[in-house]
């Protein structure tokens, strides 16, 4: 970490020209503890350690790019609505297990220490099991989420090993909501002729429009999904490429008005404020055998 010498707040740095980069570990919402992550460019990152949740990314030079409710909800049992929610060991409603399984709702532990190469600055953090993961879920395992910040990119990466004696099978997402200026002059390209499931209306179809746009709700689980595709925000003047591996699938959602009101941590018209787009391993779960590991990450990236 050349360039770099330590200062007064705990994990922070600061550049030799007296910039500040690096780590702080601070009190958020409801005193929950967050870590914020702060580039040389200027960008910034917050996560809480509940839920290992990405809850906030600004780019240098731009705004925020995650959307997060007003009425979120943060601690206890409770998921935060918005930012980027890490979906294991289930996705949805898709098995016995609690809609979009535990990690989301767990304490994770920093792996504290950071790393600066010049470009990205990096934070990992970590959940296994305990009493209460196992007895809904009765496997040892390890989950660890690595953040990557950088001047215009964020990359999320998800990685889980079987610690136990046995295999187990998961689904998972990075449940990623982003902020638009207005969803009704939002685009999604890159999932024309991609075949989905519909699950508004439980059809199976494939997308036959070149781009994506939302005029009412929308729950679609793209099957085999390109790599890359692009959220154009017309309203907000940029667009933003989601750039997913080992994880083979995309999920595109959009409560609407209705689906908006029965949420009692979302504000009634906040749909128009948000749009996610989530990297997935739905349709073929993941089969870990004892000792073997599983990786997938998304990569964002802002173009102004």
């Amino acid at each position: 970490m050349q360039g770099l010498q330590r200062i007064d707040s705990p994990g922070q740095l600061r550049l030799s020209t007296g910039k500040a980069v690096g780590i702080e570990r601070l009190e958020g919402v409801n005193s929950l503890p967050k870590l914020r992550l702060s580039h040389p460019s200027g960008s910034v990152v917050e996560v809480y350690l509940h839920g290992a949740h990405v809850t906030s990314w600004i780019p240098a030079g731009g705004g925020e790019v995650l959307f997060r409710s007003r009425n979120a909800s943060f601690g206890g049992n409770s998921s935060i609505r918005g930012g980027i929610p890490v979906v294991f060991p289930q996705f949805a409603d898709e098995g016995p297990l609690p809609k979009h399984g535990f990690a989301r709702t767990q304490e994770w532990t920093w792996l504290e220490g950071d790393s600066f190469d010049g470009d990205t600055i990096q934070v990992s953090l970590l959940l296994q099991e305990s009493p209460a993961t196992q007895a809904i879920w009765p496997y040892s395992f390890q989950t660890r989420i690595s953040v990557h910040l950088a001047e215009h990119e964020l990359t999320t990466e998800l990685e889980v090993t079987n610690t136990g004696g046995e295999d187990f099978a998961f689904t998972s997402a990075l449940h990623t909501y982003f902020r638009v200026a207005d969803v009704r002059g939002s685009a999604i390209f890159g999932l024309g002729g991609v075949a989905y499931r519909d699950k508004v209306t439980g059809e199976q179809r494939v997308e036959s429009e070149p781009l994506l746009t939302i005029s009412g709700e929308v729950d679609r689980i793209y099957w085999n999904a390109p790599p890359e595709v692009r959220i154009q925000d017309v309203g907000g003047g940029h667009d933003i490429r989601v750039r997913s591996a080992g994880f083979a699938d995309m999920v595109v959602w959009n409560p609407w008005k209705e689906l908006a009101r029965t949420l009692p941590d979302f504000d009634d018209q906040e749909y128009l404020e948000m749009v996610c787009v989530e990297a997935a391993q739905i349709g073929v779960p993941v089969t870990l055998r004892p000792g073997a590991a599983w990786r997938g990450s998304q990569l964002l990236r802002l173009n102004l």
